[in-house]
Order: structure tokens, then sequence, then C-alpha cells
């Protein structure tokens, strides 16, 4: 009989292997437990840091303003992120599907962070041996975009991931995608799909194609190397990955896939910011930035309409240059280079700024000289006293003596001498003929007669907010003042005395729609319709036979007068139609001479002319409307006397009912008078 031998220290090896199993659960439970109490110290180290989300409720991200003109064309985009927001309710109905194909396919399932693509991402990362995929949904893309630095690292995934999981419990799936389609680069200078579809195809995002916003859900990933504008192939191949991952989520068909990958794709032209315009759209943006604020004006996403004529403003802008290319070829010997010249065109009825050219050239000099220089007007202001003197009760036909001055005390050194332009004197001289021939001496002695306050409150109450020289320089023009403020006054006498305050905005509303500001007509009647009309008449004199008879040739009536000062420093043409009224200044910025006999009507009125024609092209025939207590009736020229004998040298003129007794009264005797002036 054998006996069996029992295996050796069995019992030993069931203790030692049940003491290695025992073992090691408890390294496995420390270790997890080390890491859940590690991990758990470091979830809470990075969640204090954390911003908040509350912001994303409110999303207000920065967004363009676009400055249109009164067509609706948008000339210029104001912005820090060339952004327009819009809600997805105006975008395609799959456009949102197309990026959460191409982006985060489980977007509807994931609680923000989806764990199949981290683990998905890290297996490609350890194979390539680098950082490549991400393994980001859109949420967490949102996290990273608003609230997150761009930096990759494995903390800032961290917080991405929290952030997202946070957002996804506060916002709903449509709200998330709001701001994704809202805020995602993608290339070319564009944030979101509506400025990228207005960048890519020139056409509104709710206008878009298959083909084309899936061409754009395939930018994210990489904006500047899938640019269809820098690598086409590149690309539509990308195009094609979103079209296939579309057919696989069942969002379209494989046949419409492949219909819209087939699809030309017709690009939008990039957007020329409007160069013709740009003293206009400065002076917009100017008042934009003091009522508003700098970061309002470029991160607000106003929508701001003009009244800006782009067409009007690129003829003011040739006529401006022509202008200046004459005096070029007339002073071949340009001592002090090119001069300046402005140009302003105001619509009558409605004060509207038209044109505004503030200088040739906006790249050399963004000064604008049409709203922002005060030079001396010279005989230009003439007709502001005139129209003073017409109110009190003067007609077109009262005589002053055109005679030698002296004025000032007996010192020569203290006395004024001033002169005619011609250097000659013309004895007694009406009204009508001494604005239409612009005579200092009678302009000097009637403002003499009138005093100088009724003249500057009638200058402030047409808008001329410059300060004026209380002394009889002012007659001549020697207060300087802005060629808007001149422009806008003389458009009251285009409006039957009217005077409308000039407006170069329409409306401006916020991104949301909501209105900021809307055109608001200031409106006063500052002189007699009937002394508006008489002021038109003398100046459409000015026009025919005058110092305006370079500005002759409208298909419409036409009014206007010239202005130069001393040594032919500042020169000036101020015309109006029944429908604008427009300002023309050339001259030197320093001051220097524009040269011998560079008057108004030699170096302005042409390029009046050249504007008004084109302005006016439309308006054959237009006149002024004459208002019915105007009569006209022959006057005698040498003394002013109504229905005079001598009916050879006898004119007519334009009268006020009102103001004919006066009129007859200041006649008589006014040749006998050594300083007949207005009132004896």
């Amino acid at each position: 009989m054998t006996t069996r031998k029992r295996p050796a220290h069995k019992g030993r090896r069931s203790i030692r292997n049940w003491s290695h199993t025992h073992l090691s659960v408890y390294f496995l439970l420390i270790a997890s437990g080390l890491t859940l109490f590690i991990g758990s110290i470091l979830y809470i180290f990075i969640a204090l840091n954390l911003p908040g989300i509350k912001s994303l409720a409110s999303y207000q991200p920065p967004a363009t303003t676009e400055i249109r003109a009164r067509d609706n064309t948008v000339v210029k985009r104001i912005y820090r992120q060339n952004r327009h927001v819009i809600p997805i309710n105006k975008m395609p109905d799959l456009l949102p599907r197309a990026f959460v194909a191409a982006e985060d396919a489980r977007f509807y399932q994931h609680p923000g962070v989806d764990g199949w693509s981290i683990i998905r991402a890290l297996i490609h990362n350890v194979k390539k041996g680098r950082r490549g995929q991400g393994g980001s949904t859109i949420t967490q893309q949102v996290a990273r975009s608003l609230l997150l630095t761009p930096e990759k690292t494995y903390t800032r995934k961290i917080k991405e991931a929290i952030l997202a999981y946070r957002i996804d419990k506060v916002l709903s799936k449509k709200e998330i995608l709001h701001i994704y389609l809202n805020q995602i680069y993608l290339g070319e200078g564009a944030y979101g799909v509506e400025a990228a579809a207005r960048t890519y195809f020139g056409k509104k995002a709710a206008n878009l194609s298959l083909a084309e916003f899936s061409l754009l859900a395939g930018l994210p990933q990489a904006p500047s190397r899938y640019s269809p504008f820098k690598n086409y192939q590149m690309a539509k191949t990308r195009q094609a990955y979103v079209l296939n991952r579309m057919a696989e989520e069942g969002f379209i068909t494989d046949s419409l896939a492949k219909k819209a990958y087939r699809q030309p794709l017709l690009w939008g032209t990039p957007h020329d910011e409007f160069k013709d315009a740009a003293y206009f759209l400065q002076h917009v943006s100017n008042y934009i930035s003091r009522q508003y604020g700098d970061q309002a004006l470029q991160e607000a996403g106003l929508s701001i309409k003009t009244t800006i004529d782009l067409q009007l403003q690129q003829q003011a802008t040739r006529a401006v240059r022509k202008g200046i290319a004459q005096w070029a070829a007339r002073h071949p010997q340009k001592k002090h280079g090119l001069p300046q010249a402005a140009l302003i065109a105001v619509e009558n009825k409605t004060g509207n700024i038209l044109a505004m050219v503030g200088g040739h050239n906006f790249e050399n000099s963004q000064f604008n000289r049409a709203s922002q220089a005060r030079r001396q007007p010279g005989s230009a202001f003439k007709p502001v006293i005139f129209a003073a003197a017409l109110e009190l009760g003067l007609t077109p036909a009262s005589i002053i003596v055109d005679e030698p001055l002296h004025l000032g005390t007996t010192s020569s050194r203290d006395e004024w001498v001033p002169s005619n332009f011609s250097g000659k004197h013309y004895g007694p001289t009406t009204l009508c003929a001494a604005l239409v021939h612009s005579r200092n001496i009678v302009a000097i002695k009637l403002l003499q007669n009138l005093g100088i306050d009724p003249v500057t409150r009638l200058a402030a109450n047409l808008g001329i907010q410059s300060k004026l020289k209380p002394n009889l320089s002012l007659a001549l023009g020697s207060s300087e003042v802005s060629l808007l403020e001149l422009t806008s006054a003389y458009s009251a006498f285009a409006n039957q005395g009217e005077f409308i305050k000039p407006e170069f905005i329409v409306s401006i509303h916020d991104r949301h729609g909501k209105i900021l500001e809307k055109e608001k007509r200031y409106s006063t009647k500052i002189i007699s319709k009937e002394s508006a009309y008489q002021v038109t008449y003398m100046l459409q004199a000015a026009i025919k036979e005058g110092t305006g008879k370079n500005a002759k040739g409208l298909k419409s009536e036409s009014a206007g007068k010239t202005g130069t000062t001393d040594n032919y420093v500042d020169a000036w043409f101020i015309g109006y139609s029944p429908t604008i009224t427009t300002g023309v200044w050339m001259g030197f910025d320093r001051e220097y001479s524009l040269g011998n006999q560079e008057t108004g009507g030699k170096a302005c009125a042409p390029i009046w002319l050249d504007f008004m024609r084109y302005a006016t092209n439309n308006e054959k025939n237009r006149t002024f409307s004459i208002p019915e207590n105007i009569l006209f009736l022959p006057y005698d020229k040498i003394n002013g006397q109504l229905n005079p004998a001598n009916r050879d040298r006898a004119s007519w003129l334009p009268f006020h009912k009102d103001h004919l007794s006066k009129s007859v009264a200041i006649s008589s005797g006014a040749d006998s008078s050594t300083h007949p002036g207005p009132g004896k």
C-alpha cells in the first residue's frame, strides 16, 4: 500500500496568494483614493479660478458698425471684429446641422463634453506622437472662445471641459449654437456665419445655398488653410467632407450632397470703402465717437444711415480735382505746391448734406476743410448783410452813393480807406447793382447804417456760429467762417427764408434694430419769403451779368455769389438752384496767395458749375417760386425812383408791397446826399 504525499506547503502558498491578492486590492484602492483625492483637489483648485458663465446668457460680442448711404449702400464698416450677430431663425435650416456634422456629430446627445471624442483624440495623438486632435465639442469651443485663452495646455483643456459641462446645464442646445455660429472665426477677417457669408459670397447668410454654407462649415478647423481665396482645392476637399458627414448623419441625401458639391460657387467681390466719401465718413465717425464713444463705434454693431448721395459725391470729388488741375495749368510755376479745395452740397428742402469734399486727397491730409476749417469768406458774406437790410424795409432799388470812404481817426496809421475791387467809384448805386457787382464801399456804408448787431443776429439765426468781428470790416467778409456754415445760410434764401439745420445722419439703429437717433428736421423762419426772394433775384443777376458769370449754364434757374479775400488768399463761390445749395472754397492751408486774379469767380465758380450741372441735370426750366406779395416794377437805375419818366434807363426789380412807400422815401434826394445811407 502506497501512501500519497501531500503537496508540500500548500497551505502556505494559499496564504501567500491570498495575501498578494489582497495586497494588490489594497494598493489599487489606495491608488484610486489618492487619484480621486488629488483629482478632487485639482478640480477644486481649477474650478475656483474659472470665470462665470452668466455673461453667455446675454451674449453681446463685438459687432460691426455699418455706415450706409441714402440708398442703403454700405459705404464703410468699422469693427474690431468683423461680425454681424443674427438669430438662428435668420439662417437656412440646414446651416447649423452642417457645422454640427463637421465639428461635433454627438452635439445633441452629450452633456457639453464628449468622452468618446476625447478617447479617440488621445489614441490618435499617442499614435502620432504629438498633440493633433483635441476632441473639443462645439460647447467647449464656445467656452474657449469666450471665457478662456487659446493656449494649448492640459490645464486649459480641463477648464474648457468643466465650463462646457456647466454651459450645457444652463443654456439650451439652440442657445449654444446661436453663440457658436456668431462667434466662430471663419477666416478672411470674418467672425460668425453672417460676416463670412458677406465676405465670401457677397450675400446674407439667410440666402446661402447648401453648397455655400457647407463650404463655410469646413473652415473652423483651419480657416486660413481652407480659405477658398487662398487654397480652393483644399476648401473643396473640406466641403466634400462636410457634405458626406451630413449625409451620414441623415441630414441630407447622398444625391443632394453630390449635387451641392458640383454646384459652381460665385464669390462676392471684396468690400472696398468708398474713398470719394472719406471726408464725409470721417465726419460721421467723429460724431458717433462724440455721442456714443469709440467703443460703441467699433464694437456696438450700429447701423447708421446717412444723407450722402454716392453719385453726387463722386461727381463732387471729380469737380474739385478738375478745378485744382485747372488752377495748376494756369500756374506752371507752383511756388507753394497744389492748393486745397472743398465742396459741400445741401438739399434745400431737407437740409441733408448730399456731398462733402474736405480736400483733394484724404490719404495725404485728413483735415476737413468743408466743416473744420474757418476762413475769411470775403464778399460771399455780403448777401447776409443785404438780407438784413431788406428785412428792415429797404428794397433792391434803394440808393447808396459809391464814393471814396475814409474811416477811423485822422491819424494815417489808424485810418482805413477801403476800396472796390476795380479801384473805381460808381456814384449812386442801387442795392441790387451793389450786390451783383460786389461793390465794397456800398456794403460798408450799408453795414454802417444798419449797425453790426442786426447783421450778427441774422448770421447766427442762419446757422453761422463762428465768432464774427463787431466792426465794419465784417462787410468785406473779414470774419472767418466754415464752408458748411455759409453754404447752409445760403440755403435759407433758396427756402423762402426758412433755415433748416444741416443733417448728415438719417437714422442710427443698435444691433437689435432699436432706433437710437432719427432725423429731426430743425427748421426756423428767419427772414420773410419776400426778402429771401429779393436776395435770390439779385444773386441770379450776379450769375447772369455780375461777378459770377463763370457759373452761368444750368438748365434750371440759379443764384450765387463770389468771394475773394485780400491778396487772393481765399476764393469762394456759393450758389443754389431751387433744389440744391452748393458751396466751393479754394486756398492754401498756410494762407498763401492763389495768384493774381484768382478770384472766386475764376477759381471756384467753374467747380461749382461742373458739379451743379450734374446735380441738377433733371431740373430743366425749374424756377424759383415768387411770393404773392412781390411786385415787379420799373425803376430808374440812376436815382432809384419807381415808374421813372425816362423809360430808356428803366429796369425792373422785385418789390415787397409793404415796403413800396418806404422805398420812394429813401430814393428821394438820395443822389444829392454825400452819405445818403439807408433810412435817410
